[in-house]
């Protein structure tokens, strides 16, 4: 458990300090004060909230924080495994009418929009055979959950300095997860649909070659470029980078005006693509931008 004041610390003594590594603040706190909650945002990069109603309750706000001012923060929910092999019940934070986390009972899966991780917290100063048996209670519950998240805390408690605590069991653990619920390749989600702009690449099939690019695998990071309509084939294919492709990157595909203009549709309604030239001495010029009544007016 981390409060505003550790948290700032770390922040001041670690982040601040280290301005060439990459770091990270973490909070979880089974209730955030409202006076506090803009400053945490300010120096912290993950924070977890303790129950639904923490999360609704300030849903919007890192929302609000975020587009204004282009930081993403990691949010994540405290699950309660209700099972715990701490035997002195004041240390034992999955004990009966724990206050610490979100219960089975109480989930609620149509609220998890917008939480990237879960976190669970059942050890006190245990070796890793406790944690594995924590985790298949954990997985029972709440493990077909976990692959529509991007992170899993085991939460502390683990005596990993103690002379015989098994490392090898708790890497076999991590990896475990990792393994499971790994979605096995990086998705790139696109503002461009194949569906949509570029029907060639599902129809023929086509793979279009995108600049800086390469074959899967050639390359140090791959991904999947996906487009945003419900068709479960909107995939533009697999690609590799250099770098890490962060959001909000420009991808720049080649030899995609063929067709592209008389073949586009607005399935799902999904707006048609700009059409625009490029000079060396005007660069881009948009020719014509579609709007919602060109999508209406082709309906009737």
């Amino acid at each position: 458990m981390v409060q505003l004041f550790e948290s700032r610390l770390e922040y001041e003594e670690m982040e601040l300090k280290n301005p060439g590594k990459k770091l990270e603040t973490h909070i979880f706190n089974p209730s955030y004060r409202d006076d506090e909650f803009d400053e945490i945002m300010e120096i912290t990069n993950h924070i977890v909230f303790n129950s639904f109603n923490q999360w609704k309750k300030f849903k919007s706000k890192v929302k609000e924080f975020e587009e204004k001012n282009g930081k993403k923060i990691s949010c994540g929910l405290r699950l309660n495994p209700e099972f715990s092999e701490v035997e002195t019940e004041l240390y034992n934070p999955a004990e009966r009418f724990s206050r610490f986390g979100v219960t089975f009972e109480n989930f609620k899966e149509d609220e998890l929009e917008g939480l990237d991780g879960f976190h669970f917290h059942a050890l006190c100063e245990q070796n890793s055979d406790a944690l594995e048996n924590v985790l298949k209670i954990f997985e029972e519950k709440f493990g077909k959950y976990l692959h529509n998240m991007k992170w899993l805390n085991f939460g502390g408690g683990h005596h990993i300095t103690r002379e015989d605590y098994d490392i090898e069991k708790l890497v076999k653990c991590i990896n475990y997860i990792k393994e499971k619920y790994n979605n096995e390749m990086d998705i790139l989600l696109m503002d461009t649909s194949a569906s949509c702009h570029m029907p060639d690449v599902i129809e023929m099939p086509y793979r279009p070659f995108i600049f800086g690019s390469g074959m899967p695998n050639e390359k140090k990071y791959t991904y999947r470029l996906g487009g945003p309509t419900c068709l479960a084939g909107d995939i533009i294919g697999d690609y590799s980078f250099d770098e890490p492709v962060k959001v909000g990157d420009k991808l720049i595909f080649t030899d995609m005006a063929h067709y592209s203009m008389v073949k586009t549709n607005t399935f799902n309604g999904i707006n048609l693509p700009v059409i625009a030239v490029y000079t060396e001495k005007g660069g881009v010029e948009v020719i014509r931008k579609f709007e919602y009544e060109d999508f209406r007016n082709r309906l009737s």
